[in-house]
């Protein structure tokens, strides 16, 4: 016979410990005997019958395995290194997983330490809920303002409860789905705690220690709370308590302009929310071309979201159930009013509670880690990957992230990380999307250049759908003509920015993209008649000419 422990979470009562072992039972387990206190349980096998078989099991419940230890005498089962594992993982998001699934794949022992929900920022709190909630906005908005005559469309009062308990089934849903059930799939042991470093190579977890060859860093960040007077007096949402609210607020005042600002604004502006949009800096968009800035803030204006740019704070007030923010816009004194107030000023990296000094982790001066072209960290065992590095801050960035770190720390692969062109979408309606230099950066950089700018109204799918607000810009080497950059405010923008990231990413020229069929009424079509554009009036070319 051979002995078993399995570590199990989501066990809180005895009830809960009946529950595991009626499931193990339905196996050739015998002597079963589950501990809740301990978040484990302990079995016997016969020596021929798969322990796969009780993992099944227990995976048919609602509870989660973690580690599964062979504790027989005759069978003892070890790391090939003397740490508890080979690589440890702090956080649960996209870096978390995708390194744990390529180090699983390098034969390695992986643990992974998550504090809160399993999952990180993307999927609970960040990319899902918005983006279907953005989807809901935009849906509203169009059966209120639809532009064909003809149709006779309405948009009603907006149920926001049952909205967010649509919202939340989804989130539950692709948890579980693209999270939890792969932390079984792939063996991977999943420990429930804080984790702090005691020394270089070892960290402690529910006041045990653990040992790891290596260790990822992969907490994440979350919202930035700017030092404005009477802030902390008032009842401000970040982005994650937003998304929980259970009734559409009246009006709304948005602090921060950022692709979180303009999402979350226009979103519940969709919803029927009045909604005010407060800047520091003097335009949207600040750190791309006027063209692109202009365009963003002419669409979101002509909708009704009104826009306050070069604001100075004051201070803050609440009175009872009205928050009051005091501005200085060109030396004049302002107060907006609203319900509720939401704050997104940018994100801090989740640091605080890692102890890095003790493992010898350099920070940075916003307390994010500092990295290497090889994701690894001032202690070369552990690496970092994702928003705790004030990198870009997108999911696919954090995962291909995490996927570096493991090839280079379980796979010794050396590899360095290439995020010279990395696309960048917000999903408001209209889209924002980018991907290369600007026609600033590219100045700076050396380049001579040549630009194009092609308003949507030259675009026949943006006729089509009589929405005709955005622009596309390209900007191209003088010399060589090769694309260095594509920035585009459009429907949909983001679903033309894959090809022109390839574009960027692989020296396509301006005659490229002019050679390369396009199909008619798409958007992408408006990169072709964009390159085009560099040195023809396309307004003067016949449908499909090129």
């Amino acid at each position: 016979m051979s002995k078993f422990e399995i570590q199990i979470t989501g066990m809180t009562c005895s009830a809960c410990e009946n529950h595991i072992e009626k499931a193990i039972n339905t196996t050739e387990a015998i002597n079963s005997k589950a501990d809740y206190t301990k978040g484990e349980v302990l079995i016997e096998l016969p020596d021929d019958y798969p322990i796969e078989n009780v993992i099944k099991a227990i995976k048919n419940t609602n509870y989660h395995r973690g580690e599964t230890i062979n504790i027989s005498d005759e069978k003892p089962t070890a790391s090939a290194n003397k740490e508890d594992y080979d690589l440890i993982i702090i956080g649960s998001g996209g870096a978390a997983f995708s390194a744990a699934i390529k180090a699983v794949g390098y034969g390695a022992k992986v643990g992974m330490i998550e504090r809160g929900t399993v999952g990180g920022t993307c999927v609970n709190t960040g990319c899902v809920p918005s983006k279907t909630l953005l989807k809901a906005g935009e849906m509203n908005r169009s059966a209120g303002t639809n532009p064909f005559e003809g149709l006779h469309t309405s948009a009603r009062d907006v149920d926001l409860n049952r909205l967010m308990n649509q919202k939340n089934h989804l989130v539950s849903d692709l948890r579980n789905q693209k999270y939890l059930d792969l932390i079984d799939e792939y063996g991977i042991a999943l420990i429930k705690g804080e984790a702090k470093f005691i020394n270089e190579s070892t960290i402690e977890v529910n006041r045990k220690s653990i040992s790891a060859q290596h260790f990822l860093i992969a907490t994440g960040a979350s919202p930035l709370i700017p030092d404005i007077q009477g802030i902390d007096e008032v009842d401000y949402l970040t982005s994650t308590t937003l998304l929980d609210l259970r009734k559409s607020p009246k009006r709304l005042t948005v602090i921060g302009s950022g692709y979180i600002g303009r999402e979350l604004g226009q979103l519940f502006h969709n919803l029927g929310t009045e909604v005010t949009l407060i800047q520091r800096s003097e335009r949207l968009l600040k750190e791309y071309d006027p063209e692109i800035s202009e365009s963003m803030e002419n669409s979101l204006s002509e909708q009704g979201i009104e826009i306050i740019s070069g604001a100075t704070y004051e201070r803050m007030e609440q009175d009872k159930e009205t928050i009051k923010v005091y501005i200085s816009v060109d030396g004049k004194k302002r107060m907006i009013e609203s319900e509720q107030l939401l704050v997104g000023t940018g994100r801090k990296p989740n640091t605080e509670a890692l102890n890095l000094s003790a493992a010898k982790v350099e920070v940075g001066s916003r307390n994010e880690i500092r990295i290497n072209a090889f994701a690894q960290t001032s202690n070369e065992r552990i690496y970092a990957a994702g928003d705790v590095t004030l990198g870009p801050q997108f999911v696919y960035v954090a995962a291909y992230e995490g996927g570096i770190a493991a090839d280079n720390a379980i796979g010794g692969l050396n590899k360095k990380m290439d995020l010279t062109v990395v696309p960048a979408v917000t999903f408001t309606q209209p889209g924002f999307a980018s991907v290369g230099l600007t026609e600033k950066k590219a100045k700076s950089k050396g380049y001579e250049v040549k630009t194009s700018i092609l308003p949507l109204s030259a675009i026949p799918r943006a006729i089509v759908n009589h929405d005709t607000s955005g622009v596309i810009k390209l900007v191209a080497d003088k010399q060589t003509l090769k694309i260095l950059g594509v920035h585009a405010v459009a429907d949909n923008a983001g679903e033309i920015i894959y090809a022109a990231t390839l574009a960027v990413k692989f020296g396509l020229t301006i005659d490229d993209l002019k050679d390369t069929l396009a199909p008619y009424l798409t958007m992408s079509e408006g990169l072709k008649l964009a390159a085009l554009a560099f040195d023809t009036n396309v307004s003067k070319l016949s449908c499909c000419a090129g």
